[in-house]
């Protein structure tokens, strides 16, 4: 997988990866000290450009290791620029060099308070307590502080690296308080934890702070981390390298079995999805109370008659809105697992296939590329053993055993594949949780994987990932929250990147 690049803008690091590539650097011979002042003093032009943050004063709140010196470096910075800082250390000062910076800031004449400080202070706080792999829960008085802080001054706080109580690796709270941060500016690289649904509550905007360091740093660490992908950069995705002489069946030929008499709404809006993906030839089973009338609506798609999946596919979806799970399975599994071309299961389709005799483990006869596309309840009843750990760890371990593409759908999605390559879809907009959206994103994933099978590729995780983004690109676009409106914009936004493509191939 190529794309996202594994470069320091996309890697997920946890605190093992994060402490070992600190490590390399000091091999290499750069002091600690001199790493702590390349940090503070990032972090300290990133605020000091955006100087409407500091009109009311800082204050710095100081821990007692490493991160406490980094908060130091950049209270000395905005110091020296100006700004009036305070200084406040709650706990005892563990680690040398932060006591040393400590002394040179009181003697630069930088205020430390001796008492705790006013919750509704109009100064912004800088949280430079706790950093990379905590593990402890916050002392009561500071966690009460915090929440008292969040009440009166809601969006006055900027943490440096991690929020303080919070898991750098699992985005999970350590009791039940953490700082809640209007930003957090992750130092070198991202933290894997920011970046998960537990964290969004507290990481508010997350910034990674360049530090100008080599790609080298990196070294073989960036073929075994997670990625994430800003929805802002689905455009970029490489598409489907269709011939410039493809007629409609070169184009990708998908079958879309969803809806049932009680939510026919399912069908409607999966084959939105798929005609919206730009997929060539769009086929459908579709429930008796649609099929008299869907040629008025979508008089693109071709219905065809329940019980038999035509030999000339390039991609297949099963599964929303249809109901009664059971029944179907047992109708419709033995071809599905003939099924040469992608095989997307979502919704009843995913539940049929948990309530079957042999559950996940049909996945492993099927004879093409599967892409499962869960909420977390769904996965939980697919795969009952993978329930440990955050999200990412459960999509991996579903993906390696299952051999399949696995999109495990949230605030902030995750998607695998077998190999153990993972990507978090970030800048998602919450619009996005709303009834029939997962319909839209099932069809719109099939079309596009019809796509790429057509076009003799692979249709493996970077085209999932691309699909994925895309939705979620147009959910945060679109003038209105509602499916149709999302749907629309989602066309849009598909037929731009495939119009910039044909541009690109022109121009060659």
């Amino acid at each position: 997988m190529v794309w996202p690049p594994a470069d320091s803008d996309h890697l997920l690091v946890d605190a093992s990866s994060m402490r070992g590539l600190e490590q390399s650097l000091f091999d290499s011979g750069m002091p600690v000290a001199a790493l702590m002042e390349k940090v503070g003093l990032a972090m300290a032009s990133w605020l000091l450009k955006r100087r409407d943050l500091l009109r009311n004063g800082v204050l710095v709140l100081v821990g007692p290791g490493h991160n406490g010196g980094d908060g130091l470096v950049v209270a000395r910075e905005l110091h020296l620029a100006g700004i009036e800082v305070s200084l406040w250390c709650p706990l005892a000062i563990r680690k040398q060099l932060t006591a040393d910076h400590l002394r040179h800031g009181e003697w630069l004449g930088l205020r430390r308070l001796r008492q705790d400080p006013d919750p509704a202070d109009a100064a912004l706080w800088l949280d430079a307590i706790f950093g990379l792999g905590q593990s402890r829960a916050l002392p009561d008085c500071l966690a009460d502080l915090f929440r008292c802080r969040q009440q009166l001054q809601p969006g006055a706080l900027i943490s440096l690296d991690v929020p303080s109580g919070l898991c750098s690796d699992h985005g999970t709270v350590f009791g039940e308080q953490a700082v809640c941060a209007s930003v957090t500016l992750s130092v070198g690289w991202l933290k894997r934890g920011l970046c998960l649904d537990p964290a969004r509550p507290w990481v508010g905007a997350l910034v990674r702070i360049d530090l100008g360091l080599p790609p080298a740093v990196m070294g073989n660490a960036a073929a075994v981390l997670p990625r994430r992908l800003p929805v802002g950069e689905a455009c970029r995705a490489p598409l489907p390298a269709l011939p410039p002489t493809a007629m409609k069946y070169e184009r990708g030929r998908c079958l879309v079995v969803a809806g049932s008499d009680r939510y026919p709404g399912a069908a409607h809006l999966a084959l939105r999805g798929a005609m919206a993906s730009g997929c060539g030839c769009i086929q459908a089973v579709v429930p008796p109370c649609l099929q008299s009338n869907l040629w008025q609506v979508l008089p693109e798609v071709m219905q065809l008659e329940e019980g038999v999946i035509p030999d000339r596919l390039d991609a297949v979806l099963v599964g929303p809105g249809l109901g009664n799970p059971s029944r179907w399975w047992n109708q419709w599994s033995e071809q599905l697992r003939t099924v040469a071309g992608l095989l997307v299961l979502d919704a009843d389709g995913i539940n049929a296939l948990a309530s079957s005799p042999e559950g996940w483990r049909w996945l492993l006869q099927r004879q093409g590329p599967t892409w499962l596309t869960p909420h977390a309840a769904e996965f939980a009843r697919l795969f009952p053993d993978c329930g440990e750990g955050d999200a990412l760890e459960r999509v991996i371990a579903a993906a390696r055993c299952s051999r399949c593409c696995i999109l495990l759908k949230g605030a902030h999605s995750v998607l695998a594949d077998s190999s153990g390559a993972a990507v978090v879809l970030t800048g998602t907009s919450p619009r996005v949780a709303r009834t029939g959206l997962g319909d839209l994103l099932a069809g719109f994933v099939t079309g596009w994987g019809a796509q790429v099978v057509a076009a003799q590729q692979q249709p493996g995780l970077e085209s999932f990932v691309a699909s994925t983004a895309l939705h979620g690109l147009a959910a945060r676009r679109a003038q209105s929250s509602d499916a149709s409106a999302i749907a629309d914009c989602l066309k849009i936004l598909a037929a731009r990147c495939q119009k910039k493509q044909t541009t690109m191939f022109n121009k060659v």
